[in-house]
């Protein structure tokens, strides 16, 4: 019987099976740490406030359930608790300015009416609405409502003045923070059609002459 030849003894050698590989080198780099978990605590600590927010807006405090709350904002009771504790430290935080004030004072002062105008306008057309627009559902609390308008008073109204020249700074705070709450209403409560046609900068050019001599000139009792 004939050798076979060369090619036929190449293909009859078994293949080399994989098994038999020898198992890959582990890489050298690092594996990534997930950075998710505390953006999306972040989110659902935000939902979860902007839930009670509407439900405060709604409802009489002793009407507010943690449960409703939970409900809006997609998560359960536990978790909304396990982040504020209790409904009344929720509504603490609900009807606390320091934040909106920062925001909304974020300018200097000759330009400040329009930085106002315009910051609350960017707030109304968003989904998050007015942030100190609040306020005005503080009536529905009772006792508890009446130290949401303290915090305003003083968060907002007092540290506004605080910005402001001359001996009528506090009424002229006053003064500038009712048209500015005002404007706020005009979008979430009325929704004027003639000014939410308008674009924010031809709102601001309307509404600038209007504040700003509130924040640099003198008040009507001082004239």
């Amino acid at each position: 019987m004939p050798d076979p030849s060369p090619a036929s003894s190449r293909s009859a050698r078994p293949r080399p099976s994989s098994r038999n590989l020898p198992a890959p080198s582990p890489t050298t780099d690092p594996v990534p740490k997930r950075t998710t978990r505390p953006r999306d605590a972040d989110a659902r600590r935000a939902d979860i406030l902007a839930a009670a927010r509407r439900a405060f807006a709604r409802h009489a405090y002793a009407d507010t359930t943690i449960a409703a709350i939970a409900e809006d904002a997609g998560v359960s009771p536990a978790l909304v608790m396990k982040y504020y504790g209790t409904k009344e430290n929720l509504f603490t935080q609900v009807f606390t300015f320091d934040a909106d004030a920062t925001a909304l004072f974020d300018a200097p002062l000759d330009s400040l009416a329009r930085h106002m105008v315009l910051h609350l306008l960017s707030t109304q057309r968003g989904q998050t609405r007015d942030p100190i627009l609040r306020i005005a559902f503080s009536r529905h609390h009772l006792e508890l409502g009446g130290q949401a308008r303290a915090n305003f008073r003083a968060q907002v109204i007092d540290a506004l003045a605080a910005r402001l020249p001359g001996p009528s700074a506090p009424l002229r705070a006053e003064m500038a923070t009712g048209v500015l709450l005002g404007l706020g209403a005009l979008y979430a409560t009325v929704q004027a059609d003639q000014l939410t046609r308008l674009n924010p900068d031809e709102v601001a050019d309307l509404y600038v002459p209007l504040l700003q001599p509130l924040l640099c000139g003198e008040a009507p009792a001082d004239r």
